[in-house]
């Protein structure tokens, strides 16, 4: 039987590949990077759905250095109304999990050699060439590799999909002109597994508990970013605690910072001629809520089940892609709305919407039904 073939091996290609194994459906992966992740510092926010996938998996069990969200504080700066999200009230351990990308990266990695999976690093995919019946990956090491169904899932792993497969114009996207500061930072108030969204008009600040302090991710205009990101480390924790007050005292301690750049990019979860796109090869979103991620690792598993509920022969077919992408759609795009909605509604500092936002945060701490409902949207998507 021929192989899928999966480019891209971060955590959605080998969620993949991983979860076609689990329905009978053989997998080849090519990862244009090498091998070893562990100087990759990002820090990944996990829903609990997304635990649940993983978990179903087998390799839930095996991370280390988790730290469980009990708890989200919601709040704009200057104004009234806060919401409070809870574990307990939601029927769950957590709301979701906090980590280093490279932790999941290599416990996937071993995974996929436990699994026998086949896997080269260090591969790039030049092209693809669609067929009728089958796909052929043109790798640079000269090697053309046919398969029934190519699925580009390294998006957001350096850019180098662009030159796998040459990406669709994005139906929709918006240069938001924000970049996220991002880095580990100590407070004096211990976490307490409770994580913060603060709304600003420059855009919004999170603190995720991470280990014994937090991750910290601040959204700012990329000029501004670039500043704050520079500044000596001292003046840095005193800027941070005049932006987001003082819930957790003072900041004591501040990693290395790094920014990035932030925009909306939708090109669809429609495919054709045996090239499917997941995870950030098909839309990136805004970092608030914590979205992008989980929706890609969902892409991943209902991709994968889709493909072993579908005939053999049919594996890649344009019925398989067009029933995967209507079972995508509603996700997907709920999940760029909300995001996109957050940002435009709360970075701003218009006075009507700053009175309209307090009310919507007071309603959303006062009714239980509208509560369960976000928070079951953050962990689960759209089927939540």
């Amino acid at each position: 039987m021929s192989r899928v073939l999966v480019v891209g091996a971060g955590p959605v290609g080998a969620v993949c590949a991983l979860a076609l194994q689990q329905q009978g459906v053989a997998a080849h992966v090519l990862e244009a990077q090498p091998a070893d992740t562990r100087g990759d510092s990002r820090t990944l926010a996990l829903a609990h759905g997304s635990r649940l996938i993983l978990e179903r998996l087998g390799v839930w069990d095996r991370l280390q250095g988790v730290t469980p969200i009990t708890r989200i504080h919601v709040s704009q700066r200057g104004g009234l109304g806060m919401a409070r999200l809870s574990a307990d009230e939601m029927g769950v351990p957590a709301l979701g999990y906090v980590l280093p990308y490279a932790e999941l990266a290599a416990v996937l990695k071993q995974a996929l050699d436990d699994a026998d999976i086949l896997v080269e690093y260090g591969v790039a995919a030049n092209r693809i060439e669609s067929g009728a019946d089958a796909a052929s990956l043109h790798a640079a090491d000269g090697r053309v590799l046919v398969g029934p169904l190519v699925v580009v899932a390294d998006g957001g792993r350096g850019g180098h999909s662009q030159s796998a497969h040459a990406a669709p114009k994005p139906r929709f996207e918006r240069d938001y002109d924000q970049a996220a500061v991002v880095c580990d930072v100590a407070t004096e108030v211990p976490h307490g597994n409770q994580a913060f969204e603060r709304f600003t008009p420059e855009g919004p600040a999170a603190l995720l508990p991470k280990e014994d302090g937090y991750a910290l991710v601040w959204t700012a205009s990329r000029a501004e970013a670039q500043r704050i990101a520079a500044l000596p480390d001292a003046e840095f924790l005193d800027a941070l605690y005049r932006h987001f007050g003082g819930r957790r005292g003072r900041f004591l301690h501040a990693g290395p910072r790094k920014t990035f750049p932030l925009r909306l990019s939708y090109a669809g979860s429609e495919a054709g001629g045996r090239v499917v796109r997941i995870g950030n090869a098909a839309q990136t979103l805004h970092p608030v809520a914590g979205q992008g991620f989980n929706i890609g690792l969902r892409d991943a598993w209902e991709l994968a089940s889709l493909a072993g509920d579908t005939p053999t022969g049919e594996i890649g077919s344009a019925a398989m892609l067009a029933a995967y992408a209507r079972g995508r759609r509603a996700d997907v795009i709920g999940g760029l709305g909300f995001t996109d909605f957050l940002v435009r509604v709360f970075s701003n500092d218009v006075g009507p919407l700053h009175h309209a936002r307090g009310l919507g945060l007071l309603a959303l701490e006062a009714f239980p039904p509208l509560k369960t409902f976000v928070a079951r949207r953050m962990m689960f998507g759209a089927r939540g």
